[in-house]
């Protein structure tokens, strides 16, 4: 059998990449994070944070990703998870490509998003309607990661990742209201929290303005965003 030849080296060994839909939220509004591609392909264009495998450096592709992540953001995140794989040969024009996609949360104010070396810049978007057509598929993608992440909120696991260490149940439910894209009832929100193991009060913990003080939370010790 002939060696094969450089054209059919790309179809047997094809691109293996991750990508990360970041979701914080700023103003009550659910973010997702984009970067402006700085390489080809697609260069100049928005995208999801994203890369090829490196075996010399990466033992799996949830390292890929968290690797991806510093390099061009410089950012470490508590969570993250895998969404869905994506594979063809017309995803990127460098050839037969097989991408998982991740989704990882973080509060915005430990997000120095700041653009790595293979990185132009990144901005925060709206993560229900990022306005603008993405590189590749990542538009899929965004609209992927928000489906999986607002059906385990459904499912009532509570996105305590999103919030600070310290947080009200208002703030809480604000979070939540941001993610499946609708007002809850308060009360019934509160019902739907008593008893629930993964918040402990700060004892003596109050969040004090105009209105009578508010009893902070945290995260139960061994919390996993679960649901």
């Amino acid at each position: 059998m002939s060696n094969p030849q450089p054209s059919d080296r790309r179809q047997l060994f094809p691109l293996v990449s991750a990508d990360i839909a970041l979701f914080s939220i700023e103003r009550e509004r659910l973010r997702v994070l984009l970067v402006k591609r700085a390489n080809e392909p697609e260069r100049g264009r928005w995208a999801l944070p994203g890369g090829l495998l490196r075996p010399d450096l990466d033992a799996s592709l949830e390292d890929t990703a968290r690797r991806i992540l510093r390099e061009k953001t410089q950012l470490s995140v508590p969570y993250l998870a895998q969404v869905a794989t994506y594979s063809g040969p017309d995803r990127d024009p460098r050839g037969w490509s097989v991408d998982v996609l991740f989704y990882a949360l973080l509060p915005l104010d430990q997000v120095p998003a700041v653009a790595g070396s293979k990185t132009e810049a990144v901005s925060w978007r709206d993560a229900h309607r990022p306005g603008t057509a993405l590189a590749f598929d990542h538009s899929q993608h965004v609209a992927a990661a928000l489906a999986k992440l607002r059906a385990k909120v459904e499912r009532h696991a509570l996105p305590l990742h999103l919030l600070p260490p310290q947080f009200t149940l208002t703030g809480l439910q604000k979070t939540v209201e941001a993610i499946v894209g609708r007002e809850l009832e308060k009360s019934s929100f509160r019902r739907r929290l008593k008893g629930e193991d993964s918040l402990e009060e700060v004892t003596g913990g109050f969040e004090r303005g105009v209105h009578r003080p508010a009893q902070l939370y945290r995260a139960a010790k061994g919390f996993v965003f679960e649901g």
